[in-house]
């Protein structure tokens, strides 16, 4: 089996990138690859979520297969691992269609196990697997100062920084295969607790009649200040607005398998494990698709107290 020449050589924006999986993300990071003229395919099963991208530039391919065949790069940003697992593989997949020689980069949020299953499918291939998972949410892939966290063959990463440069501004290789989805999951687990805790305190402090915005202004200069604290707060719990950024469902799952890692860590009672309830009482109150500081809602309910600005 013939390997394909491909350019690695730094600086050089004349390599096929393929990239399937084009909504709130993907589109924004398939947008800084057009601004960087890389030439780049997308596949969404949607079109229409695609099309401003074919307008800016993009190549429409009209199977996962055709974009397979033609690119020495194959990125993918999907919703959850079952997603991953079923654009992968298959015979209409990116294992069974892609060039000997390309390098795949998931930048979807999966469990190890399942980047694991991938690069062994990959390897077998003579494909290089990347699970590249990201942290910044939507304003982070607009500006191209994504986290970007690493796992799997160190030579393959190391080809295909120039790609993820454009992506992100901090690009940690972290170790073989599962070790980007690991630290991804470990990061989720504290935007889950985070978020939680932030909530039930914002919450408690209308409740004994504290004016929220006061408080949030003391908090956030002292010593319970936290990253996740000022989001929620600032653009979306005061202004109640909550269309998504980083949507409920999303994080009910990732801390659903952040929480199955401490278990075979060796923990067994964790503040995870609230997080998770509490997640999964959001998406039963009907937020699914709400941004993740809607998590805040069943517990204002629960209170009887709406945390807003006067």
């Amino acid at each position: 089996m013939k390997t394909v020449l491909v350019c690695w050589k730094s600086g050089c924006n004349n390599m096929k990138i393929g990239f399937i999986g084009t909504g709130v993300m993907g589109s924004r990071m398939v947008k800084r690859l057009l601004q960087n003229k890389f030439e780049v395919f997308v596949y969404n099963r949607k079109i229409e979520k695609a099309q401003p991208l074919i307008e800016q530039g993009a190549i429409y391919a009209d199977s996962i297969s055709s974009l397979s065949r033609q690119c020495e790069v194959i990125c993918t940003c999907l919703s959850m691992p079952s997603d991953v697992l079923d654009v992968y593989s298959g015979a209409d997949g990116i294992i069974e269609n892609a060039r000997p020689g390309a390098i795949c980069i998931d930048l979807t949020s999966v469990d190890p196990d399942t980047s694991n299953t991938i690069s062994g499918l990959a390897i077998g291939k003579e494909l290089s697997y990347l699970d590249s998972p990201v942290s910044g949410g939507p304003e982070g892939a607009e500006s191209g100062t994504l986290t970007i966290m690493v796992g799997g063959e160190k030579e393959a990463f190391e080809k295909v920084k120039t790609v993820l440069s454009v992506l992100g501004t901090t690009i940690e290789y972290l170790g073989p295969s599962g070790s980007g989805s690991i630290a991804k999951l470990i990061n989720q687990y504290l935007v889950a607790v985070h978020s939680l805790a932030a909530s039930e305190a914002m919450v408690a402090g209308a409740a004994y009649g504290l004016d929220s915005e006061q408080l949030f202004n003391i908090l956030k200069v002292s010593y319970g200040d936290s990253r996740i604290l000022r989001r929620h707060m600032e653009e979306y719990v005061f202004e109640r607005n909550f269309i998504p950024g980083g949507a409920v469902k999303y994080v009910h799952k990732d801390v659903r398998l952040a929480n199955e890692l401490l278990k075979e860590a060796g923990l067994y009672q964790f503040t995870g494990q609230l997080a998770e309830k509490a997640f999964q009482n959001a998406a039963y109150c009907g937020l699914n698709n709400q941004d993740m500081s809607a998590v805040i809602q069943p517990l204002e309910k629960e209170a009887g107290v709406v945390v807003k600005r006067k």
